[in-house]
């Protein structure tokens, strides 16, 4: 009789075992100035370095990929060398880290990108505003991306991989989520594509199975989650048939040894987490507002491995030992979640000892 799995015991997942179920799910935190990972941004992950596995924030892999106030990068030697700090800060006190790979595509603006239009798969607009540091903009009409242009974009991926290894972490995670790059091709609202890269779910998910065999072939399978939101529509997604999409993504990144697949599990139209299970072979992370019941009842009953807390993070840099003791949480305070210095940042206090 096998014991049933806690979410305070030990999982395997990729090349590493990690000491608990628990993972600090991505979340941007806008403290990257010029895009440079900082001695600031060492200590937030530092602190936090109990969880089974800090995803970082999402980390553009190319100089094209950049939106938001100041994010980070992951393709230049000064990034790296940042990134070096960080994960030495989170190895230091016995953490494991992966960097969140987050090519925004369309949701960004010219001044995010040294004047120059936002690609996508299409010259598709995304509704809504983006905030700048002269205040809120709308959205621009994105360029289309050139055949040649999503090889290079191939490419980069791949070398953010290595970089991402290079610079100590312990892995990456592939964000085709939330509506950014792999995500719009994913969207026929925003892939109206009519080459191998659109059209059918086949060919939209095309671009996020290349991306994660090429970070695959640079790294190693086991270095490399990706990350997926069924259903999810923000950033202007639509898609009537989810189901026609995500099964192919599912078939396409599955049997490869890949470390994880991440859901953001926000009830799609249709069993993704049954389609994984049956598909993928590897384990899953869930991430939808969870609390410790919530969490304990999932990894015990199989449908997860690991539980992916997010803002309960932001607050709680002991956030483990927390849950482990059924000690009240600090209230993330979100008028400082974006951007600013250690207020909000990393002034939360840990349990007394």
């Amino acid at each position: 009789m096998t014991d049933t799995p806690d979410l305070f015991g030990p999982v395997k997942l990729g090349a590493l075992t990690l000491p608990n179920r628990i993972v600090m799910a991505p979340m941007t935190r806008s403290r990257a100035p010029g895009n440079l990972p900082n001695a600031l941004m060492a200590e937030y992950y530092g602190q936090r370095a109990s969880a089974g596995l800090i995803v970082t924030e999402g980390t553009t892999p190319s100089a094209n990929g950049r939106g938001y106030i100041d994010i980070p990068g992951i393709y230049s030697e000064a990034q790296v060398e940042g990134w070096r700090a960080v994960a030495d800060a989170v190895h230091a006190k016995g953490g494991r880290i992966f960097a969140q790979l987050m090519h925004v595509g369309r949701i960004s603006l010219p001044e995010f990108q040294d004047g120059a239009e936002p690609v996508a798969p299409s010259a598709v607009a995304a509704a809504g505003q983006m905030y700048t540091p002269s205040g809120m903009k709308p959205l621009v009409t994105p360029r289309a991306l050139t055949e040649a242009e999503i090889e290079q974009l191939i490419e980069a991926y791949a070398q953010a991989a290595r970089n991402a290894v290079a610079a100590g972490l312990d892995g990456i995670e592939i964000h085709g989520a939330n509506g950014y790059l792999p995500g719009q091709f994913l969207a026929p609202n925003a892939n109206q594509r009519t080459d191998r890269w659109g059209g059918s779910g086949e060919n939209r998910a095309r671009f996020l199975v290349a991306i994660t065999d090429a970070a695959a072939k640079a790294i190693g399978a086991d270095r490399v989650g990706v990350r997926l939101s069924p259903g999810n529509p923000f950033n202007d997604i639509d898609d009537p048939d989810v189901e026609g999409t995500y099964t192919p993504v599912i078939q396409g990144i599955s049997g490869k040894g890949l470390a994880y697949v991440h859901f953001l599990d926000a009830k799609p139209a249709f069993d993704v987490i049954g389609l994984a299970r049956k598909h993928f072979g590897g384990p899953i992370i869930l991430n939808a507002g969870y609390d410790k019941a919530r969490a304990q009842a999932d990894i015990a009953s199989g449908r997860a491995d690991l539980i992916a807390f997010g803002s309960s993070y932001i607050s709680n840099p002991d956030l483990v030992e927390r849950l482990q003791q059924d000690a009240p949480l600090n209230a993330p305070d979100q008028t400082t979640f974006y951007g600013g210095d250690a207020k909000g940042y990393t002034d939360y206090p840990k349990l007394a000892a």
